[in-house]
């Protein structure tokens, strides 16, 4: 395993700080245990580095500007995936999530590869932006930090940075919507490019049912839609997924609640140099320390012992059958990179006894990429999360009413579905309930505005779908989170009246 690079300055060194947790917390996701997360990870931030100096030393023909590469975390991020890639193809893959070992050997591993025209639109609309607003777009919407905190990070003026992250939205949108018309595409998908771009710009615009329908079969208009639909809530996991791929939503998750246990009033702290992690109980060697880079092995260390260890309230049982994507990043923001030794010494602070049978108790499925397809679009969704319902549940003229509950895709920790509800009597608006059985959460829903109550989810109609004609049929679909086991919902009604399952 590769050491470490050192730093070059002060400013090079305060980036590894700020970059490392980071980094450590999507190779987790791709590796099955602790020790060899941390190998994945050295030997990806060495490769990182080294492909932002290149980019940083060498300019573009003819214009003395540096070669225009990612930001840096999400730079180093697809040297995690690249680094995954190459263990893969070097007989080192028994070493990785399996789920990441199938992806690896698909064809959408090979979009993010393949013909620059041909890559997903979110990675390249951020690859044509300016560093600064790149950075300042991934910061804020991915890694989820507080403005104030980006603010200071870039340099910018916390009083206007509201303003600058909407006006890099702004820009972040028209370069993905000149990648959508820059790619190849079929004659389908071309004649619906500018009817997108005039249905994406606005929150009242009402999608028109033929381009719905091509957004639920269309993967790559669906994910162009979800980066030209700015309101909805939906960028972040358009620009995760975009750009990281594999594993993209749920490293997205991981950093929002780092984020939820960086601004909290408990922070980690770090343990003398002899102390190992408690948790882990004696017996551990010290910790090597080589300057700047070595202050913080154990910081970041005993971050991912807590974030690999099981979540309380619930049984035995479920904790041993936690995904191992369910691990919780818990590191300070402001840790340095641990100094790599090449004997696996600096590894004995992390939590073997944890992550070693992290992917027993994965779930068995048949599709476990992480990237949704088919109505991906779902990241454009129409609207906000606790939006008011649309149809009263008493409402007299409610019908019975059938149905179909389609698990369209399924990965590590989410899953995408489609409802459709035939109704035997005409609606002049329609709320849809149902219960989960096993903690689903719904995240993202297109179609219809969702609020969600422990198991039970409320859909109600959007603004442009709440008319149903008798015998017809409304449909919604979305985005969630799983943990464990992933059955199907039960008890639907609709506008209060119970519906037949079919």
């Amino acid at each position: 395993m590769p050491d470490l690079p050192t730093p070059q300055d002060a400013a090079e060194a305060a980036l590894f700080s700020e970059c490392w947790d980071a980094v450590l917390s999507y190779a987790d996701l791709c590796t099955s245990g602790s020790l060899t997360a941390n190998q994945l990870a050295t030997e990806a931030f060495t490769l990182g580095m080294r492909e932002a100096r290149d980019a940083d030393f060498t300019p573009v023909r003819g214009s003395g500007r540096r070669a225009a590469r990612l930001p840096m975390i999400p730079l180093l991020l697809t040297a995690v995936r690249n680094t995954a890639a190459a263990w893969e193809a070097g007989g080192l893959g028994h070493k990785l999530d399996p789920d990441l070992r199938l992806w690896l050997n698909s064809e959408k591993a090979e979009r993010y590869t393949g013909p620059p025209l041909q890559r997903p639109v979110a990675l390249r609309g951020i690859r044509d932006m300016q560093d600064a607003d790149a950075s300042l777009l991934w910061l804020a919407e991915v890694e989820a930090l507080p403005l104030p905190a980006v603010a200071r990070r870039l340099g910018l003026d916390p009083a206007v940075a509201a303003q600058e992250l909407e006006q890099v939205r702004a820009l972040f949108r028209d370069r993905c919507h000149r990648a959508h018309l820059d790619m190849p595409m079929a004659a389908e998908c071309r004649s619906y490019a500018r009817l997108l771009d005039a249905v994406t710009r606005s929150s009242a615009a009402d999608t028109p049912e033929d381009l719905s329908r091509h957004l639920a079969t269309c993967v790559q208009c669906a994910e162009a839609a979800a980066c030209l639909r700015l309101h909805g809530g939906g960028l972040p996991a358009a620009l995760a997924g975009g750009v990281v791929g594999w594993g993209g939503l749920a490293y997205l998750e991981r950093r929002r609640r780092a984020a939820e246990v960086r601004l909290g009033p408990v922070r980690p702290v770090a343990a003398d140099n002899d102390g190992g992690d408690p948790r882990e109980g004696g017996g551990r060697g010290k910790v090597l320390r080589h300057g700047l880079l070595g202050a913080a092995v154990l910081i970041s260390m005993v971050a991912l012992g807590v974030s690999m260890m099981p979540m309380g309230g619930g049984s035995g049982d479920d904790a041993a059958s936690a995904s191992h994507d369910d691990r919780q990043p818990v590191a300070d923001p402001t840790a340095d990179i641990p100094s790599a030794d090449p004997t696996g010494t600096h590894t004995a602070a992390a939590a073997p006894s944890s992550s070693s049978s992290a992917t027993a108790g994965k779930p068995d499925h048949k599709n476990p990429d992480p990237e949704p397809q088919g109505t991906s679009a779902a990241t454009a969704g129409t609207g906000g999360r606790h939006a008011s319902a649309s149809a009263d549940p008493t409402d007299p003229a409610a019908a019975t009413c059938q149905v179909s509950y389609d698990l369209v895709n399924q990965w590590t920790d989410g899953f995408q579905s489609t409802v459709t509800v035939t109704t035997s009597q005409a609606l002049s608006g329609w709320r849809v309930q149902w219960s989960f059985r096993d903690g689903q959460k719904v995240t993202q829903m297109w179609d219809a505005t969702v609020s969600q109550n422990g198991g039970l989810v409320t859909a109600d109609a959007a603004g442009y779908n709440q008319s149903v004609a008798a015998n017809g049929t409304l449909s919604f679909g979305f985005l969630g989170t799983w943990s464990g086991r992933n059955s199907a919902p039960y008890a639907f009604t609709l506008n209060g009246d119970s519906c037949s399952l079919n």
